[in-house]
């Protein structure tokens, strides 16, 4: 039985929790489907659902933000999991780590904030709570300016030891929502939650490494890696070598904040942990597994 680590994209749970409750009950045969076959961990994006939290409890610190996106999240697909694989008979029991990502408190990326959280506000309104809080703020797409926060590379899962005992026990995981909450190790403190965002497969390819995982399975919206994106030439991708990946990355094939993070992710899961990594549609996850759908990541 194959060890997968699955990674399942926020903007697939929907923008709400009326709406991501009925996107899990969707997609909750499918996620059985694997974990009747397959020892299974669940990772999830967690952007919309963050955004919307921080909007709403501006007062709240950004990692407690995260936390409580990783409870509500957790909480959903856990009991929808559950319930799928009571009403299929499959005696399984699915639950809910809570978990942080260290990060090195001297990555680059504090240096350069680049990843927009929030709402929307004017050049006055942002001026004016940069002035008072600190915060940077950039101009988003004509919309208005929203606040940026670092991006850093993830270290380690502090809770990683957990993840792989409760998997290797037989439990069905659901973990390191949005990446993980980010937090640093200070000497005095310990450890320390910061204003931070990390890039979820790339935390989620870090996990499967550390739980030795066979496969990492990257779920989002397309069910292939495509060359020439939405150009009259695209093409799509049913395999990929690493060194193929790297040439197609240094072209500038894939998009940032798209699939380049989740190229890369697969990069590292392949080259590293010398596993399989694979990019596929979430209907057509069980298909990807049997080589019949997605775009497979290897060695080579």
């Amino acid at each position: 039985m194959s060890k997968i680590v699955v990674a399942l994209g926020g903007n697939a749970l929907g923008n709400n929790a009326l709406e991501q409750q009925t996107k899990i009950e969707s997609i909750a045969p499918t996620l059985v489907e694997l974990i009747k076959n397959h020892n299974v961990i669940i990772t999830h994006g967690n952007g919309p659902q963050i955004g919307q939290i921080f909007n709403d409890m501006e007062s709240m610190p950004f990692p407690e933000c995260g936390s409580m996106s990783q409870g509500y999240i957790g909480y959903q697909l856990q009991q929808t999991i559950q319930d799928e694989l009571n009403k299929q008979h499959v005696s399984k029991t699915c639950l809910t780590v809570i978990t942080q990502t260290l990060v090195d408190k001297n990555d680059k990326a504090f240096s350069n904030p680049t990843k927009p959280i929030g709402k929307f506000y004017t050049k006055e309104e942002a001026s004016q709570i940069s002035k008072e809080k600190g915060y940077q703020f950039v101009e988003d797409a004509g919309r208005g300016y929203r606040r940026v926060v670092p991006s850093p590379a993830p270290q380690k899962i502090i809770e990683e030891e957990v993840i792989k005992r409760l998997n290797d026990d037989g439990y069905i995981v659901i973990a390191l929502g949005g990446g993980g909450i980010p937090v640093i190790y200070d000497e005095e403190k310990g450890l320390e939650g910061i204003d931070a965002v990390i890039d979820k497969d790339k935390s989620a390819s870090l996990l499967a490494r550390k739980v030795n995982a066979d496969i990492l399975l990257i779920l989002t919206a397309v069910d292939k890696v495509c060359l020439n994106y939405g150009k009259e030439n695209e093409i799509t991708l049913d395999r990929m070598t690493t060194s193929e990946a790297h040439k197609y990355i240094e072209e500038g094939q894939f998009a940032q904040g798209s699939m380049l993070p989740k190229v890369e992710a697969c990069l590292d899961f392949a080259e590293k942990h010398h596993g399989t990594a694979i990019i596929a549609s979430l209907e057509n996850a069980n298909a990807a597994l049997n080589g019949k759908a997605g775009t497979v990541i290897k060695e080579g």
